[in-house]
């Protein structure tokens, strides 16, 4: 019998049976004969005892112990994937060897386990800064840029960081509202389009400031442009000079050309002034900065995108189906709406929805027998992901305020 000791327990097995697994830890034991080669496979040698120490985990080796009198690998649901798979290593003996009812359950558990790791660590990532105020030491104006760099970026530093961080959120929403007032009819005579425009200087100069000042804070300029959040704030105030730029390409329109072609190039000129007007509406997203619930959001659209994506998929699916019945028993009703599979899927999305608007509405018994299955298929699609989806962003909400708190 081979005597060892694992952790303070003493244990005896057969050199017979641990010379059936000669590639094992305990097997290499049993098979050496050079006593050198013996200690470097132990951490101790009790001569007096002939017994051999492991310092390891005796409450796991029970299962090791098991497995050389068996040649089963049992594993308990209640212990730790990794620390297991630790020692088994260790002890040189491989899943294999385990049942396969265990084997699966312990395969998912320790997904489970890794999935939970890589989102803590993307949690923690997401709320940590992409620099650090000691990247600035031994820099070019090192003092004054990680001065700037804690007035922006981080706004528990002082209370004048604190004040930037609410004026930020502050100057995001009166430029929303003073974009929504000037599509008011009421506002749009001459004093109404002058507070406007005012306002909305006022509002790019702000972003403007704030931006350069992330700019000049950035120890890395690279990063700084793959940063998404600084995307956002240089899409928050491009709409403001590019509309500088047409209008005064609008001007030098009027001066030089003839007047029929004046008249076409103010009207495409409009129509892009409107485009960039509505790309101020992306203004919103800088809330994103200083909102956990917003960050919240985003970070479970990113881990749910596969659940989303089949949800369209399966929206997708049952549109052209619904569609495609609809129009086959509507089709031959005098005046129908349902002329062609195409025109019916407005109706199908909106049905699938369970929104239903009433402008388009099946006429014969057995369409209303097709819009009551496709309603139904609706409401049992729709149903399905919210509670995944709503209890996973309490969990990462939740998460990530106690994160910030932790900070």
């Amino acid at each position: 019998l081979l005597n060892i000791n694992v952790g303070g327990k003493s244990f005896q097995i057969a050199y017979k049976v641990l010379a059936q697994y000669p590639i094992t830890r305990l097997g290499k034991l049993a098979l050496y004969t050079d006593p050198v080669k013996k200690l470097q496979l132990c951490d101790d040698y009790l001569v007096q005892k002939n017994e051999y120490f492991f310092d390891r985990d005796p409450s796991i080796f029970h299962y090791i112990f098991h497995f050389y009198r068996s040649g089963v690998l049992w594993m308990m649901e209640e212990m730790c994937p990794s620390n297991f798979v630790e020692e088994i290593e260790y002890w040189g003996i491989h899943l294999k060897y385990s049942q396969r009812c265990c084997r699966i359950l312990f395969e998912e558990k320790q997904d489970e386990l890794n999935e939970y790791l890589k989102i803590e660590k993307e949690l923690e990532a997401e709320l940590e800064p992409l620099e650090s105020g000691a990247q600035f030491d031994g820099k070019f104006l090192g003092q004054f840029r990680k001065m700037v760099w804690n007035l922006i970026e981080n706004p528990y530093s002082s209370v004048p960081a604190k004040i930037i961080a609410v004026m930020s959120s502050f100057f995001v929403l009166i430029s929303i509202v003073g974009m929504t007032l000037s599509t008011v009819e009421e506002m749009k005579n001459k004093t109404g389009k002058l507070w406007m425009e005012q306002m909305e200087m006022i509002c790019a100069i702000f972003f403007t400031s704030e931006y350069l000042m992330r700019l000049i804070s950035s120890s890395s300029f690279k990063n700084f442009l793959r940063a998404a959040f600084n995307a956002i704030d240089l899409v928050a105030i491009l709409p403001f000079y590019i509309q500088i730029l047409f209008e005064n390409l609008e001007d030098g329109d009027m001066q030089y050309h003839e007047e029929l072609h004046k008249v076409e190039n103010v009207s495409k000129l409009g129509k892009v002034l409107k485009l960039i007007k509505l790309m101020r509406i992306f203004r919103i997203l800088k809330l994103a900065r200083h909102s956990t619930g917003l960050r919240a959001f985003s970070f479970t659209m990113r881990q749910c995108y596969q659940q989303v994506c089949c949800l369209l998929l399966f929206i997708a699916m049952g549109v052209f189906t619904f569609s495609a019945l609809i129009h086959s028993v509507e089709h031959d009703v005098p005046g129908t709406d349902f002329t062609s599979i195409p025109y019916a899927w407005w109706w199908a999305a909106v049905s699938l929805s369970t929104v239903g608007y009433g402008d388009t509405v099946p006429d014969t018994i057995l369409g209303r027998m097709v819009a009551f299955v496709c309603i139904s298929f609706g409401i049992i699609l729709n149903g399905m992901p919210i509670s995944i989806l709503y209890n996973k962003f309490s969990d990462y909400y939740a998460k990530l305020k106690a994160h910030e708190m932790s900070q």
